[in-house]
């Protein structure tokens, strides 16, 4: 497949992280983006990449819909989603929510649509917990993709999405699928390298807008003396089975982040996110007041960065 837009100086990419309810915090700065500069994301971005959570946001702006929507949808059925399990076991290898509460609302929002129907490239990481590789679920923007262009968006979305501890598995035609976050939390790095070699995108052609969810400055206080107790993966053992499935999705995406700055120069990444001295909560739905706080501060802070890093879409008459 052909640059769709080879006359355009710089090819954009829209890459947003897993990280559960806090995909709110990505929800709103993009909603913001959208409402301040009219954003057309299908035009505006030549390819966008979303991981767990930020699967919904990614396959629902390159379905045509609206950040404004799909932040409506996180304030909305949050709280569907994670709708605790009746005497749930909290270990690694247990799942505090059956998955279909999720599976209810992406049926809602995505209806019966399929990859192949998506025009815009789309890339949803998946992991592959069956084979023990890694699975990257792709909308048709190449003629060689022969596997997914009839997987329903629903169940892409839905199988990234199966984050351990808080989901179980998706069943996915003859895969076992879990969390993408696992190995791709940060999908901006696996959008950059098929961009290159699928798309025959020089790296010095691309701008990518990064957008987190969110880090932690600290799991695991020394004073916990976490070494005197590790005797298993379970929440009784120390590991806490949630707080280190978080800690491994933050130290994905700190490395992507930290590879693709050693691939592009500083002025082609802007990474959008935040810190916090507090271990974040993936699936509280109370946190939703606080995520959008912090959203619009960091928008309020940064609008003229933002603004300044996707100058050509703002002048490209096309894209908007």
């Amino acid at each position: 497949m052909t640059d769709r837009n080879a006359n355009t100086q710089f090819f954009r990419i829209l890459a947003i992280d897993g990280g559960g309810i806090r995909g709110v915090y990505a929800a709103y700065l993009l909603a913001r983006m959208e409402a301040e500069w009219s954003i057309d994301w299908t035009k505006a971005f030549h390819l966008i990449a979303g991981t767990s959570t930020g699967s919904i946001i990614a396959a629902g702006l390159a379905s045509g819909m609206k950040a404004n929507a799909l932040l409506a949808l996180y304030r909305d059925r949050s709280a569907e989603i994670f709708r605790r399990r009746p005497f749930c076991r909290l270990g690694l290898l247990s799942s505090r929510y059956r998955n279909s509460g999720l599976r209810r609302v992406l049926c809602e929002l995505f209806g019966d649509n399929t990859l192949g129907e998506i025009s815009t490239p789309l890339i949803i990481p998946a992991t592959d917990i069956g084979n023990g590789c890694v699975h990257v679920l792709k909308s048709a923007y190449d003629h060689e993709f022969v596997r997914d262009k009839n997987v329903r968006i629903r169940d892409a979305v839905l199988a990234s999405c199966s984050a351990p501890t808080y989901f179980d598995p998706c069943r996915l035609d003859i895969y076992s699928l879990a969390d993408g976050g696992l190995w791709a939390n940060n999908p901006a790095l696996v959008a950059a390298i098929d961009a290159k070699r699928r798309l025959g995108i020089p790296l010095e052609r691309m701008r990518i807008l990064s957008v987190g969810t969110g880090t932690s400055r600290q799991f695991y206080p020394l004073k916990s003396n976490l070494m005197r107790r590790l005797f298993g993966w379970g929440i009784a053992s120390g590991w806490q089975g949630p707080r280190f499935v978080s800690m491994l999705l933050n130290l994905q995406a700190a490395t992507a982040s930290n590879m693709l700055g050693l691939l592009l120069d500083i002025n082609q990444i802007l990474r959008l996110t935040f810190e916090s001295d507090h271990v974040l909560s993936l699936d509280a739905p109370s946190c939703i007041p606080d995520l959008i706080s912090k959203a619009d501060r960091d928008f309020t802070h940064k609008a003229a960065q933002i603004k300044a890093f996707i100058k050509e879409v703002l002048e490209d008459h096309h894209a908007i």
